[in-house]
């Protein structure tokens, strides 16, 4: 054969070959390893590396979000000033002026005949000042009636207003008593400066762990510190209700994750609590106690003689409703003879209230009316003004 031919053949043999490797060899480039993306760019955008700052956020980004490093932290509410709050309540509180505007209605029409001092009797009876109480009134406001000799109704609103003042008894002490108590005997120096304790009692349902949190955060507007107890270790959601409200005020909350733990023994670690972090003032909320349980009467009284292994007990606060009326005070008299009660909180004092309750409940218990919550707010709570109230009553 011609050797020319044979060169010829072997060159298009190679070239062939080599076309078949080449095209294999482009082949085997495109497929996709399993580990890698299947993405395939669509711009430059896709194929150029973002500037370093852009980068960055991109890289702290995860798919469930930012880091809890990077979340920002819980704004804690500001509470309204005392000043505010009293201003404000003032005019809530007038809506509980039933039985003054009533009174006041009567006594100006001109000669009273005995069908309208009946009719203003049974107007102070029906707002729960009680009988002795309302007897009382009523012989007063017959003689000053014939004294003043006038039916002028601003007249006749000032003897209203000074004989209802007269048994709201302004010169009792509202002021709690939040100054640090002296240690009990045998407590060690070193586990700090017990705080003022302040024990909340009361019975189901008349807004004991609501007025607690309310009261921090009258203490936290006033400027001071505090620790709340959840000691109602029996209903399942006080002490998260609880630590809601100490959340939402920066206060911390000491309690048991245990069901049913022995009350006292919260009540013991938060006035511990309170010495060692040297806050101003340690708030225990209790369960509500049906006041015909004795057991749990005794019980009440154990948590108190246990706090007192820190310090004394400065205030024991007795949480009443005051939509309950003349049957609040059967409450008040059980437990003020369990635990000595020294101030009373009277809640939902608004427009469903009666307002004599505040009378009787002073009367019967010789203790003042320091505090009163007048709505659902967080800040519907208020030192007692006994100016405030009557004038209130009579707007």
């Amino acid at each position: 054969m011609d050797p020319l031919l044979i060169v010829l053949i072997v060159v298009v043999v190679l070239a062939v070959a080599g076309g078949i490797w080449f095209y294999a060899g482009r082949n085997r480039g495109g497929e996709v390893p399993p580990e890698v993306s299947a993405h395939k760019p669509t711009s430059a955008d896709d194929i150029l590396l973002a500037p370093p700052q852009e980068q960055a956020p991109a890289e702290a980004e995860t798919p469930a979000g930012p880091t809890p490093e990077a979340a920002a932290p819980a704004t804690l509410e500001r509470p309204e000033s005392i000043p505010g709050r009293m201003q404000r309540l003032r005019s809530r509180l007038a809506g509980a002026g039933g039985f003054g505007r009533a009174i006041l209605a009567v006594m100006s029409r001109g000669d009273l005949t005995e069908a309208d001092w009946e009719e203003i009797e049974d107007t102070l009876l029906t707002s729960d000042l009680g009988i002795e109480v309302t007897t009382s009134l009523m012989d007063e406001l017959r003689t000053q009636a014939k004294v003043l000799d006038t039916s002028d109704p601003a007249a006749i609103r000032g003897v209203l207003r000074e004989e209802l003042l007269k048994l709201v008894d302004p010169s009792m002490d509202r002021s709690l008593n939040l100054a640090k108590p002296a240690p009990a005997a045998g407590w060690n120096a070193a586990d700090g400066e017990p705080a003022a304790a302040v024990l909340m009692v009361g019975v189901n349902g008349t807004g004991k762990t609501t007025t607690c949190g309310k009261l921090a955060r009258v203490l936290v507007a006033d400027g001071r510190t505090a620790v709340m107890g959840a000691a109602d270790t029996f209903r399942a959601a006080a002490a998260d209700q609880l630590t809601t409200w100490g959340e939402r005020v920066g206060v911390e909350v000491v309690r048991s994750e245990r069901e049913g733990a022995d009350p006292a023994s919260v009540a013991y670690d938060a006035t511990r609590a309170a010495a060692r972090d040297g806050v101003d003032v340690v708030l225990v909320d209790t369960a509500g106690r049906l006041q015909n349980k004795a057991g749990l009467m005794d019980e009440l009284g154990k948590i108190k003689r246990v706090m007192e292994k820190v310090a004394p007990v400065g205030e024991v606060l007795l949480v009443l409703d005051a939509t309950t009326g003349q049957n609040g005070m059967r409450q008040a008299q059980v437990f003020s003879e369990a635990v000595g009660i020294t101030g009373i909180v009277l809640t939902k004092l608004d427009g469903t209230a009666k307002g004599g309750i505040v009378v009787t409940v002073q009367r019967e218990l010789g203790v003042p009316v320091k505090l009163v919550g007048l709505g659902e707010g967080a800040d519907d709570l208020a030192p007692f003004d006994p100016e405030g109230f009557v004038d209130a009553l009579l707007a």
